[in-house]
């Protein structure tokens, strides 16, 4: 017994010692810049000091606390995050059962499939803004033949509209992430386990729910908590598609970064901002991925 528990103990270490390279690696990468931040945070740094840092204490999350500005973005990025996320997990576990049946040119579909989370981001926005031109584009130009307006809907003018319309795109370049990651969980589920719950009587649906799902959780926890944390630092889309406007209708927490840091000069308070949305972005990962834990026992 005592032999069994020293080399537990010793594999234990082992473990600890292979992973301390990345760990280290991880925390330089992550953990410098946060704590730089941080640091920064506590200091006025803009125009109004001639760029020079002055140690102001909390005063740079105090006048967060009123800034009606920062909230909205905030409030803009948690309805994109959730709609995109819950869309994208719905499409993509779809996507993801269709691709893992067997039809002819399956392969080529798979392929296929990763073709949109491949492209570059920004080319994918410039694409997406002529497809809602209010004057040339293909959504307007469909929904004309049909007979269901009569004339252009400027989508990325009206703030609802545009902000429907920067959901779509990042759901339309994002789901296949979500199926390839979904299609591999599933490919991993032993087919036995179909053809037992089918001798006992259950039917497709009572197999999805009873064996697909709760073997399928650990990957769509995963996918949850990558789009999650991807949704939530969104910049570029957006930045191509709408700047954030129309009035500050798609303005999300990191294009209000870029443009306190960018355009104002405003370090010190930019890097408050850079520090509270990091701890809020880990503590809604952090319930989001208690409360599926929760739901698998």
């Amino acid at each position: 017994m005592t032999n069994l528990h020293t080399i537990e103990n010793r594999e234990r270490r082992t473990g600890w010692l292979l992973l301390l390279p990345a760990v280290l690696l991880l925390l330089f990468v992550f953990g410098y810049p946060i704590i730089r931040a941080f640091g920064l945070s506590l200091f006025a740094q803009n125009l109004g000091t001639k760029l020079q840092p002055v140690f102001s204490g909390l005063d740079n999350y105090v006048r967060m606390a009123g800034d009606g500005r920062f909230w909205q973005s905030f409030g803009t990025t948690a309805v994109f995050t959730t709609a995109s996320v819950v869309l994208e997990l719905l499409l993509g576990l779809g996507i993801a059962l269709v691709l893992n049946q067997q039809f002819a040119g399956r392969g080529l579909v798979r392929t296929s499939a990763i073709l949109p989370w491949a492209l570059p981001t920004a080319l994918i926005g410039l694409g997406w803004v002529w497809i809602f031109n209010d004057r040339y584009g293909v959504v307007n130009d469909i929904l004309l033949r049909l007979g269901l307006i009569q004339t252009g809907i400027n989508w990325l003018g009206e703030p609802l509209l545009a902000q429907i319309a920067v959901i779509l795109a990042d759901v339309w370049k994002t789901t296949p992430f979500i199926s390839i990651l979904l299609l591999a969980g599933l490919q991993s589920i032993p087919s036995d386990l179909y053809e037992a719950h089918a001798l006992d009587g259950a039917t497709p649906w009572q197999s999805f729910r009873q064996v697909t799902l709760p073997l399928l959780m650990p990957q769509i926890l995963i996918a949850m908590v990558f789009r999650f944390a991807q949704a939530f630092g969104v910049f570029d889309l957006i930045a191509v598609m709408t700047g954030g406007g129309p009035g500050g209708a798609t303005e999300v927490v990191s294009l209000y970064i870029y443009a306190t840091v960018m355009r104002y000069l405003d370090f010190g308070y930019g890097a408050a901002l850079v520090v509270v949305t990091f701890l809020l972005l880990v503590a809604s990962v952090a319930i989001a991925s208690f409360f599926l834990n929760k739901s698998r026992t």
